[in-house]
């Protein structure tokens, strides 16, 4: 691996190169964490619905377990052109990605009925930071699944303190771009004043986003030094073929002065190969 030192008056546009597909992986975008104006009369955008989601919320204080039961979608799109669909739904207790459920597929229906109950273990004092996410599928056999929507409950003690159970009605918000879950990445970064080197060691990914049509991908791992929106050095690692799931274990090396250190950042964008 090539190490040089960094050109701080370098000033080149990105550009993809021929062959790169990107997925948003790692950016930051400061609009997700802006706070809402005390001085708002409460009005929301008007956001896309497809649907309804109902859902029971109980929560056991002897065994504490908050148990969530997913009983039935309304007014799916038609995702197939058959003009049905094949929903399923997944299930997060966020910030915890960790652990997922997944509801079984119902076929060729708008209005499946999943009656299905899944347990999060969870302390009661917690549940007040913790928030449900739900997204519905369209199963597909042959190529990725389509993402139908989804729906966030931020507030589990909304409809009642959990003692009793709790029946939920929620609209379904249109997938968008955003919305979709592109998977996730985990790496260090390590700085080294006295050598005024960077290492940022891509570790792995998982659960990517298929981008092929046998369901998989080609992934590989882009890092740019950037500057004031310019990008100054990139590196990347291997390609991993076929895997929504690639190890990595590489180390991308930057040499950045303590001068400079707090002028610049780093993008890490997940691509996937095609020759």
């Amino acid at each position: 691996m090539q190490v040089s030192s960094v050109d701080f008056n370098m000033g080149t546009d990105p550009v993809l190169q021929r062959g790169e597909t990107t997925t948003s992986i790692g950016r930051i975008k400061p609009e997700l964490y802006k706070q809402k104006s005390v001085d708002s009369d409460g009005q929301q955008e008007d956001v896309k619905t497809c649907g309804k989601l109902n859902f029971t919320l109980r929560y056991d204080y002897e065994n504490e377990l908050l148990a969530v039961t997913i009983v039935k979608a309304l007014d799916l799109p038609a995702k197939d052109f058959t003009g049905t669909s094949d929903p399923y739904v997944k299930i997060y207790l966020l910030p915890d990605r960790k652990k997922k459920f997944q509801t079984r597929v119902h076929r060729k229906t708008l209005n499946p009925v999943f009656d299905e109950t899944f347990q999060f273990p969870v302390a009661y004092d917690q549940l007040s930071n913790r928030k449900l996410h739900f997204s519905v599928y369209d199963f597909d056999r042959f190529s990725r699944h389509d993402m139908i929507g989804e729906v966030i409950l931020d507030n589990l003690f909304e409809v009642s303190d959990l003692s009793r159970e709790a029946n939920v009605w929620k609209d379904i918000h249109c997938a968008t771009t955003e919305s979709i879950d592109l998977g996730e990445i985990m790496f260090s970064l390590c700085y080294l004043p006295t050598a005024g080197r960077m290492t940022l060691t891509v570790i792995k990914c998982r659960n990517l986003k298929a981008m092929d049509i046998t369901g998989a991908s080609d992934p590989y791992v882009k890092v740019s030094l950037m500057c004031e929106g310019r990008r100054l050095k990139k590196r990347k690692t291997t390609t991993k073929k076929n895997t929504l799931n690639p190890v990595y274990n590489e180390a991308i090396i930057f040499d950045i002065p303590p001068e400079n250190v707090d002028q610049v950042s780093l993008s890490i964008a997940v691509m996937d190969y095609d020759r």
